[in-house]
């Protein structure tokens, strides 16, 4: 099983696969360096896939490095969280995922149309799902928890990263139209049934204020938008 080691470097956070003749996947792009008898391929994806990955924000190709060796992705203000995904099947928000072991399956998904329009994500919402046996990491604006849910979770902004097929996700007002409109609070995203979800509460320090400086210079920086 290839090892997953995020390191902190002035500020900066950084995700190191060592390999031992094994393969890993990682998101277009994020290649730092590379150490060892290493092999990097880019296989194509499918047509649908390509096509999906044009219209929406969300990567359909995903580089491959193979053999025995070491990998440093990009650093980042962000932060990164590894998981396994124990024979569940993980929906990830876009520009969530980051790097997963060659055994998991990667996916795309269409989000529903109307939640999507109304969550501020367009109408078409491709996410990437992951499934099967292995780690996967994930890119985060801060630490994150996994948490279980049993009924309905409420939150503001793009908190929820990541959450297993059991849970429907929708759009609403938190206490109805007129009374959320004197308490001051939007359209909040609810997901609804059983199942887990990655939450990440707060962003790093550095983060938060790399977001108020130039919040349009990283899509992906704010998630609490």
């Amino acid at each position: 099983m290839a090892e997953f080691t995020v390191r902190e470097i002035e500020g900066m956070r950084q995700l190191r696969i060592d390999l031992r003749d094994e393969c890993v996947r990682s998101v277009r792009g994020a290649l730092s360096r590379m150490e060892g008898a290493v092999r990097m391929t880019a296989p194509l994806p499918a047509p649908g896939a390509l096509l999906k990955s044009w219209i929406s924000s969300e990567a359909a190709i995903r580089p491959r490095y193979s053999g025995t060796g070491t990998v440093h992705l990009r650093p980042s203000m962000r932060g990164f969280h590894v998981f396994e995904a124990r024979s569940l099947r993980w929906i990830l928000e876009p520009g969530v995922f980051w790097a997963s072991e060659g055994e998991v399956d990667l996916g795309l998904r269409l989000e529903r149309m109307i939640p999507s329009m109304w969550a501020g994500e367009g109408l078409i919402n491709l996410q990437t799902t992951v499934s099967g046996e292995g780690r996967i990491a994930i890119n985060a604006p801060g630490p994150v928890e996994e948490i279980e849910v049993d009924g309905e979770l409420v939150v503001r902004g793009r908190q929820v990263l990541g959450r297993t097929e059991g849970l429907r996700f929708s759009v609403r007002r938190p206490a109805g139209y007129v009374r959320s409109i004197i308490a001051g609070e939007k359209l909040a995203r609810v997901f609804t049934g059983k199942g887990k979800a990655l939450v990440c509460w707060t962003s790093y320090w550095n983060q938060y204020m790399h977001d108020k400086i130039a919040p349009d210079s990283d899509p992906t920086g704010d998630v609490f938008r």
